[in-house]
């Protein structure tokens, strides 16, 4: 995609790309890292893939703390940047939240149910958002 600015043309990575160079990079530092021993590509490709996603929450999860809350497209930005197939469709937090923790490998707080609270998740870091989201279903629910 090009964009004017300025009579001159930039040209914008989309999303995918710079998603792939920075999981390639990763992977390739994997690799160093173990000597670059042969039949590993795949598990160096899906640690750094892990990475990503952990990273990209971590900050969209700081920057939310910083701005007060997340809205419902600040959540499909996050899915749609870690991966979630089509997140625009999915127009509930609850399900943003569950659909990003399933691709980051998280255990989805929402299938556990009320009687089991964030407590019990070490250091989760959906936790603050998940309980705000749990007290409008409960709330809903009665």
């Amino acid at each position: 995609m090009l964009v004017s600015a300025n009579k001159s043309l930039i040209q914008i990575e989309p999303i995918e790309e710079k998603r792939h160079q920075w999981i390639s990079v990763a992977a390739y530092y994997q690799a160093e890292l173990r000597g670059f021993i042969p039949d590993k590509e795949l598990d160096d490709w899906l640690k750094a893939e892990q990475e990503y996603i952990t990273f990209q929450i971590k900050v969209f999860l700081i920057r939310c703390k910083e701005d007060g809350g997340m809205s419902i497209a600040d959540l499909q930005s996050l899915a749609y940047t870690v991966g979630v197939a089509c997140p625009e469709l999915i127009n509930t937090k609850k399900e943003l939240v569950r659909e990003i923790q399933n691709i980051s490998q998280h255990t989805p707080c929402f299938q556990i149910g009320k009687q089991r609270p964030c407590d019990d998740e070490f250091d989760c870091q959906w936790r603050a958002e998940c309980r705000k989201l749990i007290a409008i279903w409960c709330r809903q629910n009665q």
